[in-house]
């Protein structure tokens, strides 16, 4: 993403190397009740389980503050690789994952060389949805993952990436051309960024297709006990923002 005016991003981490956007995005990500923290986060956790002496692969791993969360006392996962292609964001994910038994990689996770049979468990948490070659991507985790490993990843729901997305806050969303797939450009904190546009059945065939065994899909159904205030959390039942698929080696 850009800023206004200039323009639309090729990576969904282009955004973060405006420092105007990476400041304006992380000051969102301290809100109390913001998406990732009340809505997101909850169902990756239940999904991915005991991680406890696992080897984890994170794609698009933003400022890696989850990877220090799941090398912390409270999951003990083995140790922990983040790709990230934003400058800012990979100098930050560095800094939160030091002292641990972690690497950094700064790449855009369609061009990342992928090691065969080397992790437990890959994920990615709202970033699939900036690249264009689905099918690339999941045969490519497929290799890396050692047999019975997981694939576990979130985006944006297709309900959200088919409708066109205005300034400001939602109060309609209008689903339109569902199944014309391709980049769509939406609006996000005053910018604007291109969001590959799939239906669920394509993300459900794109991972069968490379291999998988689909085991969970999901789509983000709010939850009260995350959530302080009443209306924020009856607006959330409103519409899915996200989808969770978990698939197996």
């Amino acid at each position: 993403m850009e800023t206004e005016g200039c323009a639309v991003s090729e990576h969904g981490s282009d955004f973060y190397d405006n420092n105007a956007n990476f400041e304006k995005y992380m000051e969102r990500r301290q809100w109390q009740e913001n998406a990732n923290d009340t809505l997101e986060k909850p169902v990756m956790l239940e999904l991915i389980g005991n991680v406890t002496g696992k080897s984890i692969l994170d794609l698009g791993c933003g400022d890696a503050r989850f990877g220090a969360e799941l090398l912390g006392s409270e999951h003990r996962a083995s140790d922990y690789t983040g790709i990230e292609g934003s400058d800012n964001m990979f100098r930050a994910a560095v800094e939160n994952v030091k002292g641990q038994n972690a690497q950094i990689e700064q790449a855009f996770m369609e061009d990342w060389t992928y090691p065969l049979n080397q992790y437990d468990l890959v994920i990615s948490r709202l970033a699939i949805h900036y690249v264009e070659d689905a099918d690339l991507l999941f045969h490519n985790v497929h290799n890396t993952l050692k047999e019975n490993g997981r694939f576990i990843f979130s985006v944006e729901h297709p309900v959200i990436t088919s409708t066109l997305q205005p300034s400001g806050m939602r109060t309609n969303w209008i689903v339109d051309q569902y199944f014309v797939e391709g980049y769509r450009e939406q609006k996000w904190l005053g910018g604007s960024v291109k969001k590959m546009h799939r239906s669920i059945e394509s993300y459900y065939m794109a991972l069968q297709k490379a291999g998988f065994q689909v085991e969970h899909l999901r789509e983000s159904n709010p939850q009260r006990q995350y959530f302080v205030n009443e209306e924020t959390y009856l607006r959330r039942q409103r519409i899915p923002l996200f989808l969770f698929l978990s698939a197996s080696k």
